[in-house]
Order: C-alpha cells, then sequence, then structure tokens
C-alpha cells in the first residue's frame, strides 16, 4: 500500500473540506478522533466478530472494506493533523491477537493513548494496529488502496452535493 499516496490524497481532501466548511483555524483533533470511534464501531458492527448471540453471518467482503476504509481516512487525517504524514508505508503492528474483536478493543486502547500522548510512536501503534485488523478481516494492501481512492471520490461527491 502506497501510505505516501493515501497520506497525499487525504490531505487534499482534508483541505477541501476545512476550506469549504471554514474550518481552516479550528482544532478538529477530537472531532476526527471522535469520528474514526465511530467507524471502527461500524466496522465492529459489519464484522459481527462480538455478537455471539446471533448466527447472522458478517457482511460482505466489500461492505467490510468500505468501513474498514472509512477508519483509514481518520487515522491518516489525524496523521496529518499531527505532522506524521511522512511515512512511506505501514506494516502491520506486532500485536499477537488472532481474533478480530480483541484486536479491535486494542485499536480502541491505541486510540485513546494516542489522544493523551498525540506522539510518533502512539500514531504508528494505532496505525499498525489497524493494518493488523485488516490483516485478521482478511484484507489485503492492493484491496485497501483501491478502496481508499475510490472512497475518496464518493467524499469530493458528497462534499460538492451538499452533504
Amino acid at each position: 500500500m502506497n501510505t505516501n499516496k493515501l497520506f497525499q490524497m487525504q490531505k487534499a481532501l482534508d483541505s477541501y473540506i476545512e476550506r469549504h466548511h471554514q474550518l481552516e483555524n479550528d482544532d478538529l483533533f477530537d472531532r476526527k478522533l471522535l469520528a474514526l470511534l465511530v467507524e471502527i464501531g461500524e466496522l465492529a458492527n459489519e464484522t459481527r466478530c462480538f455478537k455471539f448471540w446471533s448466527v447472522k453471518p458478517a457482511a460482505e467482503t466489500e461492505v467490510i472494506l468500505e468501513e474498514f476504509v472509512d477508519g483509514v481516512h481518520f487515522i491518516l487525517s489525524l496523521g496529518i493533523e499531527c505532522g506524521f504524514d511522512d511515512m512511506e508505508s505501514i506494516l502491520p503492528g506486532t500485536s499477537t491477537e488472532t481474533e478480530a474483536t480483541r484486536q479491535l478493543l486494542a485499536i480502541y486502547d491505541s486510540v485513546q493513548k494516542f489522544r493523551n500522548s498525540r506522539s510518533r510512536d502512539s500514531y504508528l501503534e494505532l496505525f499498525q494496529g489497524y493494518i493488523k485488523l485488516a490483516q485478521l478481516l482478511g484484507l489485503n494492501d492492493t484491496q485497501i488502496e483501491q478502496a481508499y481512492i475510490a472512497k475518496n471520490e464518493v467524499n469530493y461527491q458528497r462534499q460538492r452535493s451538499g452533504y
């Protein structure tokens, strides 16, 4: 996955949104963090990995991929906000988790750790943990990059149409 390319695309989208909504001077860090947490929850809901009480299967891979990529948008945006957009590639973290439920919980923890520290190390831990989740969900770098590019364009279209 060409992380540098995704950072550049996200930077352009963020700038567009901030100009369009007159947010250039606003601190959006906490709002972006909350948005990320919401997206992670939506992803968890589609995977159904925690729904021990239900026999309904997970959503189609395309739906899970789209939800995953929504989280990537906010992770990239947070990295840009903190000046960490110079990372050329992100490898999966060293987490030993083998199930999505536990990895999702670890990601929630990473989000809070990043919120408290705003450090490069905690950001990297968050991003790597998210990529590890992709592996656990059966998603690969090519799928993620292609889905990100497609969703980025959808996000521009939404902005242009008054979303």
